[in-house]
């Protein structure tokens, strides 16, 4: 079920599946013109009164989207957050696990995709789903997986057939 923010439909998270959900979230609020203070925060302290007062709003409102974005069993692990990057970042860390947590993953989704292999009597579609959902959920690590090096690596794993 989602639910509806300025005509975006705004997938909600339950607790499972935070890579997919995250990858989302994202563009919605970069469409928003939201991702830069959920990924930088913004400095409270600004002297400029009116820009400071336009990154609170915006900041709210990327806030709002984010809670928005959680089921009712989620929000309350990001109810302290007075940031749209505080509550970013808490998810982030629940779901994802830290810096070091997220390093040791993604060294093991780099070796799958290193050793993943076609298997006899394995339809080339059924593959490439293999082969594609370990790129994205190495790109929702940070990892920057170039197109050109996933195509060698289909073309070098398929079968003679």
């Amino acid at each position: 079920m989602a639910e509806k923010s300025s005509s975006l439909v705004i997938p909600i998270f339950k607790g499972e599946g935070y890579d997919l959900w995250q990858i989302r979230m994202k563009t919605i609020l970069v469409a928003q013109d939201l991702w830069d203070l959920v990924e930088t925060g913004y400095d409270a302290g600004e002297e400029n009164q009116e820009r400071l007062r336009l990154n609170r709003r915006k900041d709210a409102k990327a806030l709002s989207v984010i809670q928005q974005g959680v089921h009712d069993d989620v929000v309350s692990r990001i109810a302290a957050a007075a940031t749209a990057k505080q509550a970013w970042v808490l998810l982030r860390n629940e779901y994802q696990g830290d810096d070091k947590v997220r390093m040791v993953r993604l060294q093991g989704l780099r070796r799958e995709f290193e050793t993943i292999q076609m298997k006899d009597g394995e339809v080339v579609s059924d593959f490439l789903s293999k082969v594609m959902k370990l790129v994205n959920q190495q790109r929702a690590y940070g990892e920057d997986v170039a197109d050109q090096k996933v195509v060698e690596k289909v073309l070098r794993s398929l079968l003679d057939r």
